[in-house]
């Protein structure tokens, strides 16, 4: 998905206005907004992700994690769509692999308390950029998700949230183990996935230890969300 179709809206953005933790990723980045029922969201991301792979990440402890963050992702759009229409507010909200943040900043402005986390944290300074520039309050924390200690300390979570996570099976198998550790019976876990190889696997899995696993429809076909609740 391009800039265009998510925003309505795109301009090069020079970093005037913008918080630079020093960070090669601020060097030139793409401003846009996306409308939601409950006010926009108002953010900016690096124009080519890719270019952020270079020699100052070698050797790094994340560097098994290429910075897909850093991208538009269709997933992220829908979730933060769906997100801004279902947020009741004063809910506990837990977004994992934030990375622009906009599902986490849609459920801060329908009046949510999140907590969007991230591996990365150049994702983290990018979602904290955006959701000061969308008028949203937000807490952010960058880790991992094993042991998960820091999230489950938090929950249980009213709605826990993850857009396009299920790229690869290491993903599955963590959230697949994480995931019971940060619910009680009134928690809804609402994945957004855009037909990952991986996504039938984790909801085959789902589907024998969680009470309803549903699949359904977002506004864009090719995404789907895919919505949990725990066994009672």
């Amino acid at each position: 998905m391009t800039p265009q179709t998510a925003t309505g809206r795109t301009t090069a953005a020079t970093g005037e206005g913008v918080h630079r933790p020093g960070a090669e990723p601020w060097a030139d980045v793409v401003a846009g907004t996306l409308p939601l029922p409950q006010g926009r969201v108002e953010f900016v991301h690096p124009r080519e992700s890719m270019d952020l792979l270079d020699e100052r990440d070698a050797g790094a402890d994340d560097q098994e994690y290429p910075p897909y963050w850093a991208e538009l992702w269709p997933s992220g759009v829908e979730l933060a769509y769906a997100v801004a229409e279902e947020v009741r507010p004063g809910a506990s909200v837990l977004e994992l692999g934030c990375g622009l943040g906009l599902p986490g900043i849609a459920a801060a402005l329908a009046g949510g308390r999140v907590l969007a986390t991230d591996r990365s944290r150049d994702a983290i300074a990018f979602t904290r950029e955006n959701a000061r520039r969308s008028g949203a309050e937000l807490a952010t924390a960058q880790c991992s998700w094993t042991p998960g200690d820091r999230l489950v300390d938090g929950g249980p979570w009213d709605l826990v949230l993850g857009a396009d996570v299920l790229y690869n099976r290491r993903n599955v198998e963590e959230l697949l183990e994480l995931l019971p550790q940060l619910v009680d019976d009134r928690t809804e876990v609402v994945v957004a996935d855009p037909g990952r190889p991986q996504a039938d696997e984790f909801v085959t899995a789902a589907r024998s230890s969680w009470a309803t696993v549903e699949v359904d429809d977002s506004r864009t076909p090719s995404v789907k969300l895919l919505r949990m609740r725990r066994r009672r």
